[in-house]
């Protein structure tokens, strides 16, 4: 599986997206047409301190899946995103085998 990280307005460490794959890979459990991933950081320049964004495409057979959050730390923007595209793919799972 091909994931593709970009960052901007800064450099990701080796931990964060160390951190981000493994929480991909679980995903890519869920749903096995899944082909690769494209995730893209970036550092709002913000008074608030929810400025870090991350957003993730999911790209699968057929279709992508996204999901894009925002909050005070990468990881807890990490785990939002996760959980919004397991929804994606798990309702795209059940139309499949619906059909």
């Amino acid at each position: 599986m091909n994931i593709t990280f970009n960052s901007v307005h800064f450099k990701a460490d080796q931990k964060l997206e160390t951190f981000i794959s493994e929480k991909l890979e679980k995903l890519s459990k869920i749903h096995d047409g899944i082909i690769g991933f494209d995730v893209s950081l970036k550092l709002e320049n913000t008074e608030k301190p929810e400025n870090k964004n991350i957003d993730i495409r999911a790209k699968i057979r057929g279709y992508d899946a996204i999901a894009q959050k925002t909050a005070k730390t990468f990881e807890e923007a990490t785990d939002g995103a996760i959980n919004a595209l397991k929804k994606q793919l798990l309702k795209a799972k059940s139309k499949v085998r619906g059909s």
